[in-house]
């Protein structure tokens, strides 16, 4: 028969081995798994140090060096993982030494922390503890070596991104606007040479859902430049799609259209992952867009002013361009304030104030959003 001891020494044991496993899947999950699972417990570092970083931020006057200072809120978040995930693992085999009978805490926390750094110097005589001590050793060399494997594969997808983000500055300048695209292309290519731009775009936006739902961190990851983003680079050639195939008389691109299809399911996407609201389903004018009619016929005046080819019914190309620019609309503008984007036309110059969400997401929480479906 159990005494109380022992029971309490077979519940320490179990919420040892609890929290290890649970880590480890943290660890997995970040590192391994090759799709966008998440982690409460990465949501949970990355989320405190964004509070920090935010009231750092109070302090900065200006936007560039509130840019510099989120430059290193990726890296760092990055960077306490590992260390978070190293104490709880020496918490949790700590908890199973000692009930294993190996010792008071700070024998067994000195047990816990020489097998996981692999210095060795705290050993045992008994087998079940020492393929504990050999399973923690290995666990620490398999921890550092999976982010030593991680971070090459991290920056390479960031190289590509910025890639084609400092391009697009060529194209629409600095900060980049659709108009000033869609200009240039004009003057420089001809606007038939749009249909390529629109191919490499679209496979720029699978790759970006792609690395930025399997490696998060890559969401807030900033632009070499403080007046460059990915995403208010997204949501310029997105506008420059949906402008070209509402109001610019040529023909039917097909290019155009699946451009902006590849873009909005990145961007729900990432948005679905942070648990951002988002319309899954939105139809103008049902759901409004932030872009008012009177902006879109100043840019449409600039366009037949340069001398381009546009649609006669100003109504319908209205029309065309927000029934297109609803589709991302909401999960531009969201995802510009997540990333505390820089100000450019028709995203972030219009971005509400991002609000942290809770430390932890419960599945109540996500019931709500879903059914508030904004």
């Amino acid at each position: 028969m159990f005494t109380s001891e022992s029971l309490i020494r077979i519940f320490v044991f179990l919420l040892g081995l609890v929290t290890v496993i649970l880590t480890l899947s943290s660890a997995v999950s970040t590192f391994v798994l090759p799709r966008g699972a998440r982690s409460q417990l990465n949501r949970f570092v990355f989320g405190l140090l964004r509070r920090v970083v935010d009231f750092i931020l109070h302090f900065a006057k200006t936007y560039p060096r509130r840019d510099a200072i989120m430059a290193y809120y990726a890296p760092i978040g990055l960077m306490l993982l590992l260390p978070t995930w190293y104490l709880l693992i020496l918490l949790g085999y700590a908890a199973m030494y000692w009930a294993l009978g190996m010792g008071d805490l700070l024998i067994v926390f000195r047990l816990s922390g020489s097998s996981l750094i692999g210095l060795g110097f705290e050993a045992s005589e008994t087998l079940f503890v020492t393929v504990l001590v050999f399973t923690e050793a290995m666990i620490g060399l398999i921890l550092v070596a999976m982010l030593i494997a991680y971070l090459p594969t991290m920056y390479a997808a960031f190289s590509r991104r910025e890639q084609a983000v400092n391009m697009l500055e060529v194209r629409a300048g600095s900060p980049p606007s659709a108009l000033e695209m869609l200009l240039r292309f004009q003057r420089n290519h001809g606007l038939d040479k749009l249909s390529d731009y629109w191919k490499t775009w679209e496979a720029w936006f699978a790759d970006v859902e792609e690395s930025h739902t399997t490696l998060p961190a890559l969401v807030f990851f900033r632009s070499p430049r403080s007046e460059n983003s990915w995403i208010t680079a997204a949501g310029t050639v997105l506008d420059a799609a949906a402008i070209t195939l509402s109001a610019i008389e040529i023909p039917y691109e097909v290019s155009a259209a699946l451009c902006i299809r590849a873009g909005f399911f990145t961007f729900r996407r990432i948005a679905n992952y942070f648990d951002l609201p988002n319309p899954q389903d939105p139809h103008y004018p049902a759901t409004p867009i932030c872009i008012e009619r009177r902006e879109f016929d100043e840019v449409i005046d600039q366009l037949s002013a340069a001398g381009l080819p546009l649609k006669a019914d100003r109504e319908q190309a209205w029309r065309d361009y927000a029934g297109w620019r609803v589709n991302y609309d909401r999960t531009l503008i969201l995802l510009c304030g997540l990333v505390m984007a820089p100000q450019a036309s028709w995203s972030s110059d219009r971005a509400p104030q991002f609000k942290l969400p809770p430390l932890i997401i419960r599945k109540k929480h996500k019931l709500l959003m879903k059914k508030e479906n904004i």
